[in-house]
């Protein structure tokens, strides 16, 4: 939820540097609005530090390892690395679509900026409605089923903004069909894939008598930070061609979705049947 929310803020930029821009101009207004943006998430990541006591919610056996013997073991666990793998296309396949969204909306839908702010905000809220169902769902299939639709939910969502403008019609027309497409797998993906993590890190202290969930947690955002980074490569590489045509970012668009489909077929041959069996014997 507050990921969701996080991004529509951030997501709100255009509005925040239009109110700005007739008093100070367009560059100095736009740094103002992400000085502005970094104070609060400053702010946000240190209430969590100072007001929260860990040891009020659990009892911790720590590790005898140090951090790099502890990450080394985590990344020897198969199915994490399975994990891990999808992971990273996920979030490699996600950020291009995030980083490129503006650009999909101003070039190939010809919507103005500040929409992307209104349909991001309309996916966040559709998303979040989605939630409830999402969870009900994963109390009557596996997770992992769950999360393979979200990733071929995802990569339909990706074609179809490919093919934005292409057909004729309003951009905005194409903008709310993404809009509703994308709730649903954005909320298993946001929901499930962190459960996951935490049913791996859960079978492995059952098996090795070791507590490194942090380790995995830490690992796992590791992973995804790194899919995120090159994810700005890629799209800064795509966006160069065929800049008057937007061709760039119809690449980019169906490159997302080709690595959703990856990363679903990595996560294919996860094991949670077996993971399952060892934290919750009567669900062999």
């Amino acid at each position: 939820m507050t990921f969701l929310l996080g991004s529509a803020i951030g997501y709100a930029a255009p509005f925040i540097w239009g109110a700005l821009e007739p008093s100070m101009g367009r560059v100095t207004a736009i740094r103002i609005t992400f000085a502005i943006l970094a104070a609060i998430g400053l702010i946000a990541l240190l209430v969590p530090t100072f007001t929260i006591n860990e040891k009020e919610y659990v009892h911790t056996v720590p590790s005898n390892d140090d951090a790099f013997t502890s990450l080394i073991k985590t990344f020897k666990n198969h199915d994490f690395r399975i994990f891990v793998g999808s992971d990273v296309l996920y979030f490699l396949g996600l950020t291009i679509f995030q980083t490129g969204l503006p650009f999909f909306i101003t070039s190939l839908m010809k919507l103005p900026e500040t929409f992307t702010t209104i349909l991001y905000v309309a996916m966040t809220l559709l998303s979040f409605a989605c939630y409830m169902p999402v969870n009900a769902l994963a109390h009557r299939m596996n997770k992992k089923k769950l999360v393979l639709i979200g990733f071929v939910g995802l990569a339909i969502v990706y074609l179809i903004t490919a093919v934005s403008g292409l057909m004729g019609g309003s951009g905005l027309v194409f903008g709310i069909i993404i809009v509703c497409a994308a709730a649903f797998p954005m909320a298993i993906l946001g929901i499930l894939p962190q459960a996951i993590v935490a049913d791996i890190a859960e079978a492995d202290a059952v098996i090795t008598g070791e507590n490194r969930e942090g380790m995995y947690f830490a690992a796992r955002t590791f992973a995804f930070k790194f899919g995120q980074s090159i994810a700005m490569l890629v799209f800064t590489a795509f966006a160069s061609i065929g800049t008057e045509t937007g061709l760039g970012y119809r690449i980019a668009a169906v490159s997302a979705a080709v690595i959703c489909l990856a990363g679903a077929l990595i996560l294919s041959r996860y094991n949670e049947e077996k993971i399952l069996g060892i934290i919750v014997p009567d669900k062999k």
